[in-house]
């Protein structure tokens, strides 16, 4: 996470006038260690995926060199040398046999164009780039969805509790190299407000998408914030129209120093992972599993479909006393958050 730090400062100062009332969860479901990756390549755990039975995971910025193919004990099997030089690769999925590269990260919003790598795990990591496009501008991004009909999906978090959906109309098999193809926005995603605990320290992570994944099977789209798990059920193959609805399912996850990454095995359990967060000195988190997460008739925030000639509405006097009053409090919070970014940055 060190591109994405950066910002943390103005992250927690708008956190304290961004907040919005928070989801209808269901309760943590029993959590259960899978595994500890311990290799120092993998301390900022930032993307994983199942293939063909298969965990692979990868690094967050700085260390999206390479993917990592891990054992049963998440101990590093083989390490597969990233085919493209990276600018910030912060998810990972996977597609008929091949590993896809989310190098969607843009914490200063200046990219022309991010981009999937394909990665041919059978070939020694040989693969190709492929650039995208949205059509607004730059965007910051962490999530990378890929269902059965192939199209990429990927969310973006432009600030706390704000982000869209956008895909291709081409599954990534078909995108050419090194491309661009355009992107569409097919609807708007904004996490709200929890109180589940976890995430950075001094940051509402609850509001900030870091990762996302689909099941072996297809029928289940799930996206996660440093703190709660969102679920879609799935029709027809097509994850981005999955989007149009409200999740059918929040739940509550267990607390974890930085998480970042999430997977489907191929029996439908989900796997999540953490960075090892701002405490270099803690034991390395253990990537968890959880089962019986399917989506149930429980609904959370909504997710509308978007109008280009939408515009965020100005804020009103009803707003403006606690917009005040959260002022007061961000001189405190410039001096916490920027001892926590000293951390970080000369931890790295």
């Amino acid at each position: 996470m060190s591109r994405r730090f950066a910002p943390v400062l103005g992250a927690a100062v708008v956190a304290l006038v961004a907040a919005s009332p928070a989801a209808a969860q269901t309760e943590a479901p029993d959590a259960e260690p899978y595994c500890v990756p311990t290799d120092p390549g993998l301390s900022e755990l930032s993307g994983m995926t199942v293939l063909d039975g298969t965990v692979y995971a990868i690094g967050d910025s700085g260390a999206d060199d390479r993917v990592a193919r891990l054992d049963s004990e998440c101990a590093v099997a083989e390490w597969l040398p990233n085919p493209v030089d990276p600018y910030d690769v912060e998810d990972l999925s996977s597609f008929e046999g091949s590993l896809w590269l989310a190098d969607i990260g843009d914490n200063d919003r200046r990219r022309d164009a991010v981009a999937l790598t394909r990665m041919d795990p059978a070939a020694g990591g040989a693969g190709e780039l492929h650039r995208l496009t949205y059509p607004d501008g730059a965007h910051d991004a962490e999530a990378l969805l890929i269902g059965p009909d192939g199209r990429p999906v990927v969310l973006t978090k432009d600030g706390l509790g704000t982000g869209a959906v956008y895909t291709a109309d081409t599954s990534v098999s078909d995108l050419p190299s090194p491309g661009p193809t355009p992107l569409r926005r097919v609807a708007d995603f904004a996490p709200s407000a929890t109180t589940t605990p976890g995430g950075p320290p001094l940051l509402d992570g609850s509001r900030l998408v870091t990762g996302g994944a689909v099941s072996a099977d297809g029928s289940i789209a799930a996206v996660r914030t440093y703190t709660d798990l969102y679920l879609w059920s799935v029709r027809d193959g097509d994850v981005a129209a999955a989007f149009a609805s409200a999740p059918a399912r929040v739940v509550a996850l267990p607390p974890q120093p930085q998480g970042e990454s999430i997977a489907f095995t191929s029996d439908d359990e989900v796997l999540l992972g953490s960075e090892q967060g701002v405490d270099t000195a803690a034991a390395r988190p253990a990537v968890l599993v959880l089962r019986d997460v399917a989506p149930s008739a429980e609904a959370g925030p909504e997710a509308t479909e978007t109008a280009d000639s939408e515009s965020p509405a100005e804020p009103t006097g009803s707003i403006l006393v606690p917009l005040i009053a959260a002022a007061a409090s961000v001189g405190v919070v410039v001096v916490l958050t920027l001892f926590f970014v000293r951390r970080l940055f000369r931890s790295r």
